[in-house]
């Protein structure tokens, strides 16, 4: 009786019909999630761009040899691998 693109067709005027309100709304929510999204892609792009141009400067404090300072956690120089 009806082929598979009948069926096709007929679904798509009856989903427009019934959806008549709905679609510029889905339309118009569509197009805010692309924009978003680029936004997004873009951004992600532009800050892997600029982390390879400019590297990070992390300032440090040097601490002499046999001060005796010996951050908490930590073992001296010359301790041995077992307590």
């Amino acid at each position: 009786m009806f082929g598979l693109s009948e069926l096709a067709i007929i679904l798509i005027v009856v989903i427009a019909v019934i959806g008549a309100k709905k679609l510029p709304e889905l339309a118009r929510s569509a197009g805010k999630s692309a924009r978003i999204l680029k936004a997004e892609a873009r951004a992600a792009k532009d800050e892997e761009a600029g982390s390879d141009t400019a590297p990070r400067v992390v300032q440090g404090e040097v601490v002499p040899p046999g001060t005796g300072t010996t951050p908490p956690g930590a073992r001296a120089a010359g301790a041995p691998d077992h307590p």
